[in-house]
């Protein structure tokens, strides 16, 4: 559900457009037809061909608006537009969770539901409309198919020696999917002590700390790599450029193999320059047709209830979860106390 580049990477769909400038707002009536995304990495192709890339251009061609897009860490835009709090520069933000709730609470989305955001189920929508899901997601784990000859099974077999520095996950706090490794760690173990005693012992192994979870999968792919974390749409769709890459579901010795709902969450801007462009761009990513595209070229899963793929991919990605036990993270309780899971997280490891 990358989403975490350790710079900023900055991709203007469409057009080379400079950053909106620090007064904030419209400088010339040529500029209101943009609208500015702030974004988790995971929905741009690296080649131009992911769900965003054909969104953003069927948007313009319909609308006329151009698409500015600005990407990193579903953390690190969250920080962005909270310190452009009282300048906003942003119309619309899509994030994974725990940090959609933590915009919302923060004050950085405005109501606003889009069109057909009664077809999106009541748990990947905010009760006050301040956030909807366009893609919905799931977290998982990677590993390169061509060194090991099949996927490791449990969080144990992780610890054996033969992943020492050949392990790595992205950051919690910073990395939507890197918090993801947190939040699964506490579900299966049974709370925070058991899941940071694990991570401690993890640590002999692993890499070190990775602000982008996006850069990751090439590393696996490569063999640099025979495991790290990620999610199942990003995964999956750069696995098409990929073939040493497969997804896997850590379960906990003897139990079976969990995951969690990690969609992509997108809200309006609380003073967002272009808040009309940022409405009718949300409409957009929740049409059936833009929806219909989900599985077909982003390899996730659409948000809508109604709109049922029965794309190639999508029959492989129901085949990939079949098995795979669905728990509900508590989003209110991570919200409320994620910035002391992740210092407790960092004490554990030495992060």
């Amino acid at each position: 559900m990358p989403r975490n580049t350790l710079k900023l990477a900055i991709a203007v769909s469409l057009v080379a457009t400079p950053l909106l400038s620090a007064c904030g707002g419209s400088s010339a009536a040529s500029d209101d037809k943009v609208v500015t995304v702030y974004s988790a990495d995971g929905l741009k192709g690296e080649n131009g061909d992911g769900w965003y890339d054909q969104v953003f251009k069927d948007f313009q061609k319909d609308t006329g608006i151009k698409v500015k897009y600005v990407e990193g860490g579903s953390g690190e835009m969250v920080q962005r537009a909270l310190r452009e709090k009282n300048n906003p520069q942003a119309d619309v933000l899509v994030t994974l969770p725990p940090f959609i709730q933590q915009a919302d609470s923060k004050g950085l989305l405005q109501k606003y539901e889009p069109k057909d955001a009664e077809l999106v189920s009541g748990a990947d929508k905010a009760v006050d409309g301040t956030w909807t899901s366009v893609v919905n997601n799931y977290f998982g784990f990677v590993y390169n198919k061509k060194e090991l000859k099949q996927a490791p099974k449990t969080w144990e077999e992780l610890l054996d020696g033969k992943y020492k520095n050949k392990l790595q996950y992205s950051t919690p706090g910073v990395a939507g999917d890197g918090t993801a490794v947190l939040i699964k760690a506490m579900n299966d173990f049974g709370g925070k002590d058991a899941a940071l005693a694990y991570l401690k012992k993890l640590q002999a192994n692993n890499v070190g700390p990775s602000a982008s979870t996006g850069k990751l999968a090439p590393k696996v792919d490569k063999g640099e790599l025979l495991v790290a974390n990620g999610d199942v749409q990003m995964n999956y769709a750069q696995s098409k450029d990929m073939p040493g890459l497969g997804i896997w579901f850590p379960a906990k010795e003897g139990g079976k193999p969990t995951t969690f709902a990690l969609p992509y969450a997108g809200g309006l801007v609380t003073g967002a320059p272009h808040s009309e462009n940022g409405k009718k761009l949300l409409d957009y990513m929740l049409s059936q047709k833009a929806q219909k595209q989900v599985s077909e070229i982003g390899g996730g899963f659409s948000a809508r209830t109604d709109v049922k793929a029965v794309d190639a991919n999508a029959i492989a990605l129901t085949k990939l979860m079949d098995g795979v036990d669905i728990f509900a993270p508590d989003w209110n309780d991570i919200d409320k106390n994620l910035t002391t899971y992740v210092e407790d997280w960092k004490s554990a490891t030495g992060s």
